[in-house]
């Protein structure tokens, strides 16, 4: 399975299960882009990223969490 942009709950799934001490409410953009890159499921364009696909990702982490 490869995580794509548009997976934005299971990329916050993902995030949470590994850093489940963060604050995603916390966390800079650019933070998230990194970690969201690092992933080991990931596997899209890093290009495809914008700060709606970000703020989508941050969501779902807080509604997670």
């Amino acid at each position: 399975m490869s995580l794509k942009w548009i997976d934005s709950l299971d990329i916050a799934l993902e995030l949470l299960e590994k850093h489940s001490e963060v604050d995603p409410r916390k966390l800079h953009f650019t933070e998230l882009y990194q970690w969201v890159l690092a992933l080991d499921d990931f596997g899209d364009d890093p290009k495809h990223c914008n700060e709606k696909v970000l703020e989508a990702i941050q969501q779902c982490w807080i509604e997670e969490k």
